[in-house]
């Protein structure tokens, strides 16, 4: 027996304001990046261009959100039953791969740096970083909410919010070398920057290959699950529980409910009502599939069977 509601959207209306907000994102992220050419061109500051060429792979990972987005979206049908939710985890892992190769060209660029800093204008790359930052913050601003419970969306906003933590180094960096020539606080701030950019990124990983392998999610306890629902008198055991995620939003949940008595469709129906409302209004399940069983599966585990 399983559950007949069949609503497939996603809480905010996926295609609506993120796509929107990603979209305005993008722009803003390519007024930046011909800014910080500019400014790095003239100004010979290498830490500007190698930022505009992180904006420019920025570019790409908004790209590829916005079609996960609008693919995200589409109704499920006969070739895909579950829908296209996972295009948007299937992303996040492009994205935070991206970010993960973005750091290691940070450390590179670092590196060289510290073996020879670089004379710059650090007049013009403080007014660029500024712009920097002004943008960088809008964007983030924009994508904070979206970014609390999808993937995808955290990715992209981790983009943005490492990039204004890389303006704001230029800037600071930009200040220190225009007052004491420093010239070696460029390399360290991006170290830093880009060590935070990695934590973030393997997080992003973490939960998506989690998601993608069908694994329990971590906020989720199975025996916890399993007992509150056997203490209602019509069950004897719950077992053979399977529960995974299809996205950020969608907790699917499988088990066998064995029966205290053989009873009556009509009364079995009442149990399943009982069961979708435990399910549902506790554990935040949204989708479950139940198999009734009475007097079986005496011997056997909440997943597995028993050795």
């Amino acid at each position: 027996m399983t559950e007949h509601t069949h609503a497939h959207s996603y809480p905010d209306g996926l295609g609506g304001v993120k796509g929107k907000n990603l979209l305005i994102t993008m722009v803003l992220k390519i007024v930046l990046t011909i800014a910080e050419v500019l400014g790095g061109w003239f100004s010979g500051s290498l830490s500007l261009l190698s930022d505009a060429l992180h904006n420019l792979n920025d570019v790409l990972s908004i790209v590829i959100s916005w079609f996960a987005v609008k693919m995200a979206a589409k109704e499920h049908d006969k070739k895909n039953t579950f829908g296209y939710r996972r295009a948007t985890i299937i992303a996040a892992v492009i994205n935070a791969t991206l970010l993960i190769i973005m750091s290691l060209f940070l450390f590179r660029e670092a590196y060289f740096k510290f073996i020879q800093p670089e004379k710059i204008n650090a007049l013009l790359v403080i007014i660029i970083a500024s712009i920097g930052i002004v943008l960088n913050a809008v964007a983030v601003y924009l994508l904070h909410k979206s970014s609390e419970a999808d993937l995808n969306m955290r990715a992209v906003y981790l983009h943005f919010l490492s990039d204004a933590l890389s303006s704001v180094g230029v800037m600071v960096g930009g200040v220190v070398i225009y007052y004491f020539d420093a010239y070696w606080i460029d390399p360290l701030l991006t170290v830093l920057i880009g060590l935070y950019i990695l934590k973030e990124s393997y997080e992003i990983l973490k939960e998506s290959a989690n998601i993608l392998m069908q694994g329990t999610p971590k906020t989720v306890d199975i025996d916890e699950i399993a007992e509150e629902l056997e203490k209602m008198d019509a069950i004897k055991n719950i077992h053979h529980v399977h529960i995974w995620a299809l996205d950020e939003y969608t907790l699917f949940f499988e088990a066998h409910v064995n029966l205290q008595n053989d009873i009556l469709v009509s009364e079995l129906s009442e149990v399943y009502e009982k069961l979708e409302q435990v399910l549902k209004g506790r554990f935040g399940v949204t989708h479950l599939t139940i198999q009734f069983e009475y007097n079986c599966c005496e011997d056997v585990g909440r997943v597995l069977d028993k050795e």
